[in-house]
């Protein structure tokens, strides 16, 4: 990959108490919920990928398969998604220009959209380039290197989205209608 460094951050540490199992395990067309992460942000950043784990780690990281980039375990994750939001971003804030942010639970992000909002990014690298879907902004989402202090001050169950309105003057949205789409029960996979 040349020009700046983009690793992808996949997190897949949490306990999934609305849909009874560790959800990052369920199957949906042919592989994991995890899987199914790892492939597409592995298609765009290839060993530049971080699988961010914590409830049932091991089962999580063998039922996405073999990894290209590594393996962080946040050993707070029960504290919420910020923790693994700041555990990715330790691991690769010495080395990388950007990260994009992704959740294991979005089986319907594909490849293709991950590479709009790269070469979106790529186009206009101090730009916070987001999805944009059901009148919202969120994940998958690319944090250029200048807002990971923003994001190391998350705490608690919550996503990046403060950081996002915040900083709403320097975003770039990516329509991804599929984004809408995340596992948070099990009926939510079978309406897919």
């Amino acid at each position: 990959m040349s020009g700046p460094s983009l690793f992808a951050i996949i997190l897949a540490a949490g306990e999934s108490r609305r849909f009874g199992s560790t959800k990052q395990l369920a199957p949906h067309a042919g592989r994991t919920l995890v899987g199914h992460a790892m492939a597409e942000a592995e298609s765009v950043c290839g060993s530049n990928t971080v699988l961010v784990t914590g409830n049932e780690w091991r089962n999580v990281s063998t039922a996405g398969g073999r990894l290209q980039g590594f393996l962080v375990v946040n050993t707070a994750f029960r504290e919420g998604m910020s923790t693994s939001i700041r555990a990715g971003i330790r691991a690769v804030a010495s080395v990388a220009d950007a990260v994009l942010l992704m959740l294991a639970d979005q089986p319907l992000v594909t490849r293709a959209h991950l590479q709009d909002l790269v070469d979106q990014w790529r186009a206009s690298p101090e730009s916070i380039v987001t999805s944009a879907y059901a009148n919202a902004l969120g994940p998958p989402v690319i944090f250029p290197q200048s807002f990971f202090a923003e994001l190391r001050e998350l705490r608690g169950d919550r996503g990046a989205k403060s950081v996002l309105d915040a900083n709403i003057d320097c975003v770039i949205a990516v329509e991804c209608p599929a984004a809408a789409i995340d596992i948070d029960r099990p009926d939510d996979l079978e309406n897919i």
